[in-house]
């Protein structure tokens, strides 16, 4: 009876520690996974900040924490099982879903910098008012499920060979982990004014004049993010497309871009490897205005053909 006994705790130990080294292992695995998609979710970090600058400061962290919840669901309701399913029984069609959502963020692009060109702003609409809370919200929710399905596919890709129930516990962590950290650094981003008056007015000295130095700059700061975020969406969009066309065989803009890569590596002595991700960055973005210059003419003429349709009844 005591044999059973200690035989019995002796099975439930090994298998104490096989699940130990199982999670050991997933955790492992969700980390590389996410250091691999670590370029797209500094880009979701920059994109972000733009949907509150310009917003009254106390709506700041409400509408961020929307908009996170927002990416929570995106990730784990409609990109994780989506993601999974195909993965499973057709992994043929992630890159053109990939592309179409790459397409989208090359025309949000455009449409932005169209918008700041032409003084009509982002919506494009004649008048000052400012967008609802739930327009900005339901814009950066659209904008952040691109983003968060190309970090998943990203992810996805990495841990490919692991087993369903593997693979699953892996993206979860990573949907986790990452949304946690881009609106935390997003909402340190944005209420870092906030601080600075509350250290500016704590008397004189060091903390006083830093706080001050932060109530100059956040401004600046935030408008930077802005068009940082806008070519930040152009060049994920781009490289997407990029990627996209190689996957489905239209191997010509890859390879071109690719060999300039190469070259500037082997050319340049130590900062070889940025420049040539620099020349990435740069294709990427030529071909984000290639696809999306397109797209927001047919966009504009389409609106336009609609309000003289309806002015004309």
């Amino acid at each position: 009876m005591a044999g059973g006994l200690f035989g019995l705790l002796d099975d439930v130990a090994a298998l104490a520690r096989l699940a130990a080294a199982s999670i050991d292992d997933v955790g492992a695995a969700a980390g590389r996974a996410a250091t691999k998609a670590a370029g797209v979710v500094i880009d979701d970090a920059a994109v972000t900040p733009q949907y509150v600058h310009g917003l009254a400061a106390e709506r700041e962290l409400p509408i961020i924490k929307r908009i996170a919840v927002g990416s929570f669901r995106n990730k784990l309701l409609i990109i994780l099982p989506a993601a999974l399913l195909l993965s499973e029984f057709l992994p043929g069609l992630l890159t053109p879903i990939l592309m179409v959502g790459g397409a989208y963020l090359c025309y949000e692009a455009v449409h932005k910098i169209w918008g700041a060109i032409s003084g009509h702003g982002h919506g494009g609409e004649e008048g000052d008012e400012p967008p609802s809370e739930d327009t900005v919200v339901a814009g950066a929710i659209r904008t952040d499920l691109i983003l968060s399905a190309e970090i998943m596919v990203i992810a996805l890709n990495e841990v490919a060979e692991e087993g369903f129930l593997s693979r699953l516990a892996i993206l979860v962590i990573v949907a986790i982990a990452i949304t946690v950290v881009v609106y935390g650094a997003v909402a340190l981003i944005v209420k870092m004014d906030d601080v600075g008056v509350r250290l500016a007015s704590s008397g004189e000295g060091a903390s006083a004049r830093l706080g001050r130095s932060l109530v100059t700059a956040m401004p600046r700061v935030l408008t930077a993010l802005s068009i940082i975020g806008t070519a930040a969406m152009l060049w994920v969009g781009g490289h997407i497309e990029l990627i996209g066309l190689d996957e489905l065989g239209f191997h010509a803009p890859y390879d071109l871009v690719h060999g300039w890569e190469e070259a500037i590596r082997e050319a340049v002595d130590g900062a070889g490897g940025i420049l040539a991700w620099i020349v990435n960055t740069i294709a990427s973005a030529i071909l984000g205005l290639i696809v999306g210059i397109p797209l927001v003419a047919a966009q504009q003429a389409w609106t336009s053909r609609r309000g003289d349709g309806v002015a004309a009844h």
